[in-house]
């Protein structure tokens, strides 16, 4: 008796522990069921989503897309670059570095990544790190992006790699690296650099290979009188128009330099060349105006210096010697007037440069 009753004891748990087990099967098969009919595939679709808000200005919904394609166990071809250019469009660049890495990392053949790459790494304070990406590029491709070329010549000049800066731009420019005309490039870019001492080595090494190239001595004139240096730029400028004798400028500058040697005659000869050959050169009027005042000739020098105003209505210097000349023929009113306007003048250039505008 009480062995049948253990038996069925037992015949009833086992019964009961097997239906609990098929239930939980069943609701395991269920919810997998549902779970695949809630999850919809990544793919090309997607990318093509992100890739549109990217476009319409919408970078932040376009990187959230691009995040989850990015993380799939097989990531779609492009995602990672895709993802390094939404991240740059906000300046999100450190983000941009690493998703550029993993694009090159995934096709070593993706040369925007790799142009991208060396971009990021540059405005990243990097060039040490750019430079063998943009050299990537520029090596690879016969006629290689200007931004990557630019760039690359901006980080060699950053490590002071000067004379691959300088091959990097001839090649941009399309002169011979070892020409007097590629040297005297780069001796204006490293000028407009405000790299006035290297400018100046480059401009020397140019005349050396060709003595007679216009604009050479101009620049390294125009570097002496940066240095106050006005006996050597007086001898540049000299140089310059004997070769280039039609340039406004040269004499322009000149007569700067020998203004400021005391040398008048000379500076009014060369300033009156330079109006000579361009009556629109307001500099040139104002210098003469200031010669002319040093030489007690002040009606004179209010003919030029009115003639610059015309020219130039906004320019300080111009307005300030007027009111000199006006003061010193007793023409009060005049010079009150226009020292009022030159210190306008000033206080809107200050209140620029306070804005930043």
């Amino acid at each position: 008796m009480s062995s049948n009753f253990n038996m069925k004891v037992a015949s009833g748990y086992l019964g009961r522990l097997v239906a609990t087990f098929f239930v939980a099967v069943t609701l395991l098969a269920i919810s997998d069921s549902l779970g695949a009919q809630n999850t919809v595939p990544l793919g090309p679709d997607d990318l093509a989503k992100a890739q549109d808000l990217l476009n319409h200005g919408h970078p932040d919904q376009a990187i959230a897309i691009l995040k989850t394609l990015a993380a799939v166990e097989s990531p779609i071809r492009s995602v990672e670059h895709e993802l390094g250019t939404a991240y740059y469009s906000i300046g999100e660049l450190e983000g941009a570095k690493n998703a550029f890495a993993k694009a090159i990392k995934q096709d070593a053949s993706d040369q925007d990544s790799v142009q991208m790459e060396g971009l990021v790494l540059y405005r990243l304070g990097q060039p040490d790190s750019a430079i063998p990406y943009l050299e990537r590029v520029v090596r690879s491709t016969a006629n290689a992006n200007a931004d990557a070329q630019t760039v690359l010549g901006l980080c060699f000049v950053n490590v002071k790699r000067f004379d691959d800066a300088r091959i990097t731009y001839a090649k941009l420019f399309g002169e011979p690296p070892e020409s007097a005309a590629a040297y005297l490039l780069f001796a204006t870019i490293l000028r407009h650099m405000e790299l006035s001492e290297p400018a100046a080595i480059q401009a020397q090494k140019a005349l050396d290979i060709s003595p007679d190239l216009p604009l050479a001595h101009f620049m390294l004139g125009e570097i002496a009188l940066e240095k106050s240096d006005f006996d050597q730029a007086a001898r540049q400028f000299e140089a310059e128009r004997r070769i280039n004798p039609d340039y406004a400028l040269a004499y322009e500058r000149l007569g700067d330099a020998y203004m400021h040697l005391q040398k008048l005659p000379e500076a009014q000869m060369a300033l009156t060349k330079a109006i000579t050959l361009d009556t629109t050169l307001t500099s040139s009027f104002v210098k003469m105006g200031m010669v002319l005042l040093r030489r007690q000739d002040v009606q004179t020098a209010i003919m030029y210096l009115e003639h610059a105003e015309k020219l130039a209505p906004n320019d300080f210097e111009t307005h300030s010697f007027l009111a000199q000349a006006y003061h010193r023929i007793g023409k009060e009113d005049d010079a009150q007037r226009e020292n009022a306007i030159a210190d306008k003048i000033h206080q809107d250039n200050q209140i620029l440069l306070q804005t930043g505008k």
